[in-house]
């Protein structure tokens, strides 16, 4: 496939192949220099959005392709147009569609439909680019993921969702501290069981924070509340009030490790301002990586789409 729609999809080695070309690229902006010349992308958003729009958009341009953004009240996927619709008459327009949606079933329907590939810019089940992103970051300042402990704090959704993706295929340990109610699909955790006898992945549920936190390498939280479960905010804030990273947790990890957020972030409920603002925080070099795997993701999976 040429879309871009899970990390399942992937192999290790394809994965690696387009975290190598987002290292390049970031050592080397020129090499990036009208990759995607002639070549128009679509950006179709039903979530507001600041890095991943920002990502893709500048992305695409410096690829040299040309670009135009779909505002959420533009289009309104399967309300005031059918997605089959829609993907047909971008699939005549365009080259390639980075879609970011409050339903994974409508990126489904998407790609089924479309003859160019199709970008996961977020569902409410995965968001594969951010993965990637974060995979990237780790790889910069740690190296190999099989050699880490990586502690994932909060909420067991979309983010979480692709991490364990990337860490089952790419091989490394998640280790994942969620409040009962709240922890990923069980179905997702018994699909990557497979990935680990061929990774040698290990991904644990662990009891507590501290004992997820403890002599870990890597610290990583997101928002208790995603867009789209505003309602559930209060019950949130109250299953969620011990699942974040402050100075306590910082200290129960290893000294030199680093704090990751996805971003936006609610300072003070997931995480503490002394910490992401703090010496082991690489959050905003975690939100750079963002446009280096955006425009590997766009030319990877174009060239691909091109090779078919």
């Amino acid at each position: 496939m040429s879309h871009f729609v899970s990390l399942k999809y992937f192999s290790s080695k394809e994965i690696s192949e387009m975290l190598d070309l987002a290292a390049q690229m970031k050592k080397n902006p020129r090499i990036s220099k009208n990759l995607l010349e002639g070549k128009s992308i679509g950006l179709l958003f039903e979530k507001a959005s600041l890095r991943t729009k920002t990502a893709f958009y500048i992305g695409a341009q410096q690829l040299g392709a040309k670009v135009i953004y779909y505002s959420p009240q533009e289009v309104k996927l399967g309300q005031r147009e059918e997605v089959a619709d829609v993907a047909r008459t971008l699939s005549v327009y365009l080259d390639a569609v980075v879609v970011r949606t409050f339903s994974h079933s409508n990126i489904l329907k998407f790609s089924e439909i479309s003859s160019i590939p199709v970008i996961n810019a977020l569902s409410d089940l995965l968001h594969p680019s951010q993965a990637l992103a974060d995979v990237l970051t780790i790889q910069e300042l740690k190296g190999s993921l099989k050699k880490l402990k990586v502690a994932y704090i909060g909420d067991g959704n979309n983010v979480c969702n692709s991490l364990i993706y990337a860490f089952s295929i790419l091989g490394g340990n998640l280790h994942l501290a969620i409040p009962k109610g709240y922890q990923p699909y069980q179905s997702i955790l018994d699909e990557v069981g497979s990935y680990h006898r061929v990774s040698g992945a290990k991904i644990n549920l662990a009891d507590s924070v501290s004992q997820a936190a403890k002599d870990a390498d890597v610290l990583y939280t997101d928002v208790w509340t995603s867009m789209g479960k505003e309602q559930e905010k209060g019950e949130r804030k109250k299953a969620f009030k011990n699942f974040r990273i402050d100075d306590k947790i910082l200290k129960v990890a290893k000294a030199d490790a680093i704090v990751m957020h996805c971003l936006p972030a609610h300072r003070g409920e997931e995480i503490t301002s002394s910490v992401i603002d703090g010496e082991n925080s690489v959050v905003f070099q975690q939100a750079e990586n963002r446009l280096h795997t955006a425009k590997a993701i766009l030319a990877y999976n174009l060239r691909r789409k091109k090779n078919e």
